[in-house]
């Protein structure tokens, strides 16, 4: 009998997963608890993949928790420049990772659980995932006020989101991840999931604002440590096992065969920001040149997160036509990043080492060209 390569690499995928999982003991029949020991997104983004991909779903059921140092978390289809302050994240420090899924923007650190419910795409149940973080929870707090959307989200108080959901639906398996606000800095929060940057023109899925609160805010005791204790108790008692957790080293080659090429592929910047949906720009800045306003006008398309076309209008007299185009021609076809454009206009100028009204204007340019990446 032949195998197509796809079914090939499955078939060995779980046959090296079995293997490196005999380190758990019978394993859970049904249903898995698994948590992460990493806090990098892009190593626990790459177990959700690794999962998906080689674990036999139809079989046995997957819970996958996890945290991450302070991070944002776009969906597939969404673009990075609209749903969050990049300028900020870069001066703290703050990470930028493309999840697989879809649905909206979300803001991670370690007061901040994240649960992956993996399953068979007939048992899959996002509805149902909700209603049992809503039991974990109020075994902990049982006059706690949490209802799940239609939207799938969890309001606390009826106003207050402290859970938000993606999911993805393969052929025949499918997970659901949803967040769940414990002890997160609620005063960085909305500052990194506001974007500072106007006009830009893109079809990518927007996320929905909504006012969050942490659950720790309402009862202390309601710690990352103990909401996912009780959450990895409720899904235990869905299949008569003991609440067995076992802990696991995302970056464990022996355990997950591929999981480095996994997370390379995921924080790769041409999968981070190049998978972003075309987007125009169409942007107007004012530079003061000697006792002068400048009207500077910049249009440009970026496709797959490179700039396809690009045009600056600039007075003639300010900036020659020739100088104009060559700024315009060196623009195309590079990243729609702040380092690339410093980069190539640093380059430009070595055209110019004695003139220093171009490396003044130019530069200048540079830097409003920078404010809007």
């Amino acid at each position: 009998m032949l195998f197509s390569p796809l079914t090939m690499k499955r078939m060995c995928g779980q046959l090296l997963w079995h293997k490196a999982a005999a380190r758990f003991g019978t394993l859970a029949r049904e249903g898995l608890i698994l948590q992460s020991t990493s806090n990098n997104v892009y190593e626990n983004l790459a177990v959700e993949d690794w999962i998906h991909d080689h674990m036999d779903l139809e079989q046995k059921n997957v819970l996958f928790l996890w945290r991450n140092s302070p991070s944002v978390v776009i969906g597939r289809h969404q673009n990075p420049w609209k749903e969050c302050n990049l300028h900020l994240m870069r001066e703290r420090g703050i990470g930028l990772a493309r999840r697989r899924s879809g649905g909206g923007t979300v803001y991670h650190d370690l007061g901040n659980i994240n649960l992956t419910f993996l399953t068979s795409k007939k048992k899959y149940d996002r509805m149902e995932n909700l209603h049992l973080v809503i039991r974990a929870l109020k075994t902990l707090q049982p006059y706690l006020d949490v209802q799940a959307t239609k939207r799938y989200d969890l309001l606390l108080d009826g106003k207050y989101k402290i859970s938000g959901t993606a999911a993805k639906l393969g052929r025949t398996i499918a997970y659901h991840h949803c967040t769940l606000l414990c002890s997160a800095d609620s005063s960085l929060l909305p500052l990194v999931l506001q974007s500072p940057y106007d006009g830009i023109q893109s079809n990518a899925t927007p996320s929905v604002p909504s006012v969050v609160k942490n659950l720790s805010q309402v009862y202390s005791s309601l710690t990352c440590e103990a909401v996912m204790d009780s959450v990895a108790k409720e899904y235990s008692f869905q299949f008569d096992n003991k609440p067995n957790v076992y802990v696991v080293d995302p970056g464990d080659e022996t355990l997950f065969p591929g999981i480095t090429q996994k997370k390379n592929e995921l924080c790769n910047w041409d999968w981070i920001y190049g998978k972003t949906p075309k987007f125009d720009v169409q942007k107007t800045f004012q530079i003061l040149y000697k006792d002068t306003v400048v009207n500077v006008n910049i249009n440009m398309a970026i496709k797959n997160g490179y700039i396809e076309s690009c045009s600056l209008g600039l007075p003639s007299d300010w900036l020659s036509e020739q100088q104009c185009n060559e700024l315009q021609n060196s623009l195309f076809g590079s990243k729609y990043c702040p380092s690339e454009i410093v980069f190539l206009v640093t380059t430009l100028l070595r055209n110019y080492p004695d003139d220093k009204d171009i490396h003044i204007k130019w530069n200048m340019i540079c830097e409003k060209l920078v404010s809007i990446m």
